[in-house]
């Protein structure tokens, strides 16, 4: 079954979104859009709500971007998993993605989070685990200068590590609460984590019971050769960044073909590249959203977020003059940011012809057209094994959504791509993923295999 997730960011995918008649009317702090935003795609069955996030103010050195806020920069919003748990107390069903970064948050914390959430929305909680790529958020830390790629991605595999230690601290059936013989716990129904590793130091165990889900869903983001490895190794969704089909097809094949050595089945990672969806009652209809999107954002500020996008900056560069190439990797570099550099030079496209790319995608792939034509394109995409679902991105929220969730979904459910209703309480249910076997309750013959 197709796995459906959307970008829960109020201010819309495209960076005129906001501007549109159709946006929300301001969405800084604004609590009752996020719930809004929930219950429209869990009315519409969407399997998860996910929210990036970062750990700083961004754009400030390129006042033009930074007045005008683009989609990816979130000057002001709240921290993730505070706000998915006052959504969950709105929702019932719709799975809770939020961002967590192993480069400056301690493994603990992290677990402490997710799984307080997991039971706040009845097991619904997904871990977004990132390392940090923008390289200014190490100020706010302590450090004046970012991690390394390779120790960035070292401490995430440790971290990961650890929090999946701590989140089994507890078996399922540790507290008793028994008032009749005033055992409220039993001391036998717990372990220490006991961890000393390079980069972490952990004694535990957890002081949250063991999660609805066993373990909230954790997801990654990034197509790097460590990116790769580490969602091969750990992860259980991962964000693509391909830019079409046939470099979706070749990653989906990379990834999956690395898990055998971890003793992992394919089909426990789900694949969800990024996608845009320009959907209308007709295909007119979209393309006249499109065009009024595109004439929301002038040219300099079009460059200022290509260049952001890309980590290049394009500014002074002739316009209609060609992309420069991509050299090697950066500190701070991100995946669709090497994916945009590289379309680029592949198509032979000019500045301007980029940016017309870029920016109803945000980075990521867009469709545009009528619900048939949508469905169509995701279809081809999933029955051809360039993935297991997408990561929508709505250009104009809430309309984009509501459009996608009364006009798609339908759609989708008649090809027998959705199911007619939610397949379980849990996000790991409505996934199709196994649920993590509590260590407690493994026979020691089991356990010693």
């Amino acid at each position: 079954m197709m796995v459906l997730g959307f970008t829960g960011g109020a201010l819309g995918g495209h960076l005129g979104g906001w501007r549109h008649r159709d946006s929300f009317p301001t969405t800084a702090m604004q609590l009752k859009c996020m719930i809004e935003m929930a219950q429209i795609a869990e009315r519409g069955g969407l399997d998860m709500m996910f929210l990036a996030d970062g750990n700083g103010v961004r754009q400030m050195d390129r006042p033009e971007l930074f007045a005008a806020n683009s989609p990816s920069d979130r000057p002001a919003v709240f921290e993730p998993v505070t706000l998915f748990a006052a959504v969950a107390q709105h929702t019932s069903r719709i799975g809770l993605v939020a961002t967590a970064t192993t480069s400056y948050e301690e493994p603990f914390t992290i677990a402490r989070k997710f799984a307080s959430l997991d039971h706040l929305s009845g097991g619904r909680a997904g871990w977004n685990l990132v390392t940090t790529q923008y390289v200014e958020d190490s100020k706010n830390f302590g450090r004046d200068e970012h991690f390394g790629r390779e120790e960035r991605y070292e401490r995430a595999r440790e971290s990961l590590d650890v929090v999946r230690s701590l989140w089994d601290s507890w078996a399922t059936d540790a507290f008793l609460q028994d008032k009749s013989t005033g055992r409220y716990l039993d001391p036998d129904r717990v372990r220490l984590t006991n961890h000393r590793g390079k980069h972490f130091s952990v004694k535990g165990p957890l002081n949250v019971a063991r999660a609805p889900q066993g373990q909230p869903v954790v997801f990654m983001a990034g197509q790097s050769d460590a990116g790769k490895e580490l969602a091969a190794y750990g992860g259980e969704g991962l964000f693509g960044t391909a830019s079409n089909k046939a470099e979706a097809q070749a990653e989906y094949a990379d990834i999956k073909g690395r898990m055998k050595k971890y003793g992992r089945p394919a089909d426990s990672l789900r694949i969800l590249p990024a996608l845009s969806v320009l959907v209308g009652r007709t295909a007119t209809e979209a393309d006249a959203l499109f065009d009024e999107l595109q004439s929301l954002i002038s040219p300099a500020l079009a460059v200022s977020y290509l260049s952001k996008v890309t980590g290049v900056d394009l500014t002074g560069l002739p316009i209609d003059g060609p992309m420069p190439k991509r050299k090697g990797e950066s500190l701070g570099g991100t995946a669709i940011g090497r994916s945009v550099l590289d379309m680029a030079a592949r198509d032979g496209l000019s500045v301007r012809a980029t940016y017309e790319r870029v920016l109803p995608t945000h980075g990521g792939n867009m469709v545009k057209g009528d619900p048939v034509q949508v469905a169509d394109m995701m279809e081809d995409w999933y029955r051809s094994k360039a993935c297991d679902g997408f990561m929508l991105s709505m250009p104009v929220e809430p309309r984009s959504l509501r459009d996608f969730c009364e006009l798609v979904v339908p759609e989708l459910r008649r090809r027998g791509l959705r199911p007619s209703e939610y397949r379980g309480p849990t996000l790991r249910d409505n996934m199709g993923l196994a649920h993590p076997i509590d260590p407690f309750l493994q026979a020691p013959a089991e356990k010693a295999g």
